[in-house]
């Protein structure tokens, strides 16, 4: 692997992004600068923590990263499931972005494990 734009997890990742992106948009305003911009914060540290730690070319590293990764990606979970327990979204709503944070887990998980 030359770059980290050919791994599938950082592609995931990067839909994710606009996912949540897509969904922050529906919070209240209130939550502007509180659930929102943790919510934006930590989506986009996924595929730039898998990136960063891809570039440092060592693979302690890079698993390093991966684990930050993996937890930015557990907080975006959460973050989720507490817009739908805010009554913010629903269920249905967020099934997309659950969806691809389960696979951006898994994925993550077996690749820390293989280096």
């Amino acid at each position: 692997m030359s770059h980290y734009k050919e791994l599938t997890v950082w592609q995931k990742s990067m839909d994710l992004v606009v996912e949540v992106y897509r969904l922050v948009r529906k919070l209240p305003k209130e939550e502007l600068y509180a659930l929102s911009d943790q919510m934006r914060r930590a989506v986009v540290s996924i595929p730039s923590n898998i990136a960063e730690g891809q570039q440092r070319n060592t693979k302690n590293d890079f698993k390093h990263f991966l684990t930050i990764a993996r937890g930015s990606n557990a907080e975006v979970e959460t973050q989720l499931l507490i817009c739908v327990k805010l009554n913010y979204l629903k269920e249905e709503e967020i099934k997309q972005a659950m969806d691809l944070c389960n696979e951006i887990s898994r994925m993550l998980s077996a690749f820390i494990l293989k280096l």
